[in-house]
């Protein structure tokens, strides 16, 4: 079994396999629905904030300049980027936390896990081809969709997936250096919308030895803090930083062959992919302090408190009246528990319309 094949027979065309996946990624439903889906800040509060899907676009940019530089495949990276939000709820992570905690009480033991549900969009929800389900990806998007974060043996994953998939070893290379390029963006774009928004400063985050290194550079450049260019050129070269760090460290590590390497490197092994220790410390250690002052922040904790609340009476009003549900959703309870096809629907929905469809259904 190669990477680049499928479940399913499909005729080659002018395009390399992993850019027809990100074609086929591109222009799904759940893709676009991304724009309306908060990454920390409710999308509907500015413009000027990130949503799932500008954070997508934000990882599969840092994660092709990444893949160029270590001679891997740019488009699979590109795609296993693309698809990697495409399971997560409106509200962020407590949207799923929520979700989770709805399936578990009402005795879907397998709960909500955003990763494997954005497997389930590629191979199940989405509805493009009349033989199949799914999209119809290669094995190795598939296998980075899967295993975007460790440990990668879930409790509720059939033996299929071992058998195909090799949960006792680490993705391909492109899918690993996806999961650093996920949180090179993410530390950096939280650093410029806390910063936007006035939850955190500065100050904040410069006991921080890597937030204080940058500083220091953006500084040389004679920018003072307080403007917008200051605000923009730390990002931008904490970025920087991070990517040239991350690419210094790895190349060592990378096979001489540039062939895609799917499920070679057992996953008790340190990957090939990833920052010198130093590094890697001074980024926990940013993390913490974002976790801190940033993601539980009053401001923020209040706005994700309603976005709870939303999804929790929607999963319990769509149990207790199925006819709420769309005629779609209705036809699969002919084969499928009530649970599972009202967390589908909400983990599809946006933040507008999951709260459209709340207040519409308690009246409010």
């Amino acid at each position: 079994m190669k990477c680049t094949d499928r479940f399913h027979p499909a005729i080659d065309d002018f395009r390399d396999p992993f850019a027809r996946d990100r074609d086929r990624v591109i222009h799904t439903s759940s893709f676009r629905r991304l724009e309306y889906k908060t990454q920390v800040f409710i999308n509907h509060e500015g413009d000027y904030f990130r949503t799932r899907l500008t954070h997508s676009l934000e990882v599969s940019q840092i994660a092709r300049a990444i893949a160029n530089a270590l001679g891997c495949s740019e488009a699979l990276a590109e795609t296993i980027a693309l698809a990697h939000d495409l399971g997560h709820t409106p509200f962020g992570h407590v949207g799923g936390d929520t979700l989770d905690l709805c399936l578990k009480e009402s005795g879907s033991g397998n709960g909500f896990d955003h990763n494997f549900q954005s497997f389930r969009v590629v191979t199940k929800l989405e509805k493009r081809y009349a033989p199949f389900d799914g999209l119809n990806l290669t094995f190795a998007t598939l296998e980075g969709i899967l295993k975007h974060s460790y440990p990668y043996r879930k409790p509720f994953l059939a033996e299929w997936y071992e058998e195909i998939f090799g949960l006792e070893f680490h993705p391909s290379l492109e899918a690993m250096i996806v999961d650093h390029a996920d949180e090179i963006a993410y530390i950096s774009h939280d650093i410029d919308d806390g910063i936007q928004y006035g939850l955190i400063t500065f100050d904040d985050i410069l006991e921080n030895p890597l937030a204080s290194h940058i500083e220091q550079r953006v500084r040389e450049e004679g920018l003072k803090r307080g403007t917008k260019l200051h605000r923009y050129r730390f990002v931008g070269m904490l970025i920087s930083h991070l990517v040239t760090e991350l690419i210094s460290s790895s190349r060592p590590n990378i096979p001489k062959s540039k062939k895609i390497l799917c499920k070679t490197v057992p996953a008790n092994e340190p990957t090939p992919i990833g920052f010198k220790n130093k590094l890697a410390t001074d980024i926990k250690a940013l993390k913490k302090i974002l976790f801190k002052k940033l993601y539980r922040h009053e401001r923020i904790v209040s706005k994700m408190h309603a976005g709870k609340e939303c999804i929790r009476r929607l999963y319990a009003a769509f149990n207790e009246d199925s006819d709420l549900l769309p005629a779609e959703y209705k036809e699969r309870l002919e084969s499928e528990k009530i649970e599972r096809v009202a967390a589908d629907f909400i983990a599809g929905m946006s933040d507008r319309y999951a709260l459209m469809r709340y207040r519409e259904i308690y009246g409010l």
